[in-house]
């Protein structure tokens, strides 16, 4: 979800971010199709169909992007930042997908012995994609970092997952370019690719399976909430500290225990200053709602007197 961190200027240099991305992905598909076909290699005719999965899954975040930064509604009434984890774990999927296809592709290769002996067009744009790969994933994962978009976070790590697809495509080609005996290398190199895609989009996927269904971040969260709660004047203590992530944000709910003879503004007052105190130290909180609670045991004596 892009709420505050996502003032129009952010969001729309996350687009062009995206959009950069995607012509490069268009650009790396016809080479690496017509390098991986004519040279021949099929490492670099596996890397192509990654890379078309790339072009798929820019499309996807640029969607995200869009649908995430729209304001709640009648029909939403926590905003859309769902929609963008939801483009999150589509990318997650398409990469594990690819990755599939990719190694039965490769293992097929292997054991019919297929021979390939490919040529320096294929090694030529194999070093070209791993330099465009690894600039995009720079660009992608700062303006991710940025918004705390999971969906350009994960887009971010399929640049990463290309460079190293394409190291070891070069590393495949090579070998194969070196000695004819070697043409093993072109097979066993789209079968590594292939298992280090499946790792990637699989924790992808996870992270954005763990957000869904509610898991908390954990307790080392949980703990920081605390510690901010407790130190603002008239929170005698909290409890049943509630914690979420949507859209990349925290969401939480938070009980604080007031003295229970106070007024219900001062009551207010303490909980804005609970709140207050989260977003100062606390990055990526989205919504935080503080349930102000009495004091039993000082209503009790105050009522015995």
């Amino acid at each position: 979800m892009l709420q505050d961190e996502s003032s129009p200027g952010k969001l729309s240099a996350a687009r062009r971010v995206t959009w950069l991305g995607l012509a490069v992905n268009v650009l790396l598909v016809l080479l690496k199709a017509l390098a991986g076909w004519l040279a021949p290699s099929r490492a670099v005719l596996a890397d192509a169909v990654h890379s078309l999965s790339d072009l798929a899954t820019d499309v996807v975040v640029l969607w995200g992007l869009k649908a995430a930064s729209r304001q709640a509604d009648e029909d939403h009434h926590f905003g859309h930042g769902r929609l963008e984890t939801l483009a999150g774990a589509a990318v997650g999927l398409a990469l594990v997908g690819v990755a599939a296809l990719m190694g039965v592709q490769a293992v097929a290769g292997i054991i019919e012995h297929q021979h390939t002996r490919p040529t320096w067009p294929a090694l030529a744009v194999t070093v070209f994609s791993i330099i465009s790969k690894e600039v995009l994933y720079r660009l992608t994962i700062s303006a991710g970092k940025r918004l705390r978009s999971q969906a350009m976070l994960a887009n971010a790590w399929h640049h990463r997952s290309d460079a190293f697809s394409s190291v070891a495509v070069l590393l495949g080609v090579g070998g194969a370019m070196l000695h004819p005996d070697w043409h093993i290398f072109d097979q066993v190199a789209a079968l590594v690719v292939s298992l280090l895609i499946v790792k990637v989009g699989w924790d992808i996927t996870w992270k954005t399976i763990c957000e869904m269904t509610d898991r908390s971040p954990g307790s080392e969260i949980t703990e920081r909430i605390y510690s901010c709660v407790k130190k603002v004047p008239g929170v005698l203590s909290a409890h049943d500290v509630k914690v979420r992530l949507a859209g990349g944000l925290l969401q939480m709910h938070v009980h604080v225990v007031v003295d229970g003879e106070i007024s219900v503004r001062q009551g207010h007052s303490i909980a804005d200053q609970v709140r207050s105190s989260i977003y100062r130290d606390i990055e990526g909180v989205g919504d935080v709602i503080v349930h102000v609670d009495p004091n039993l045991e000082s209503t009790d004596e105050a009522k015995g007197r």
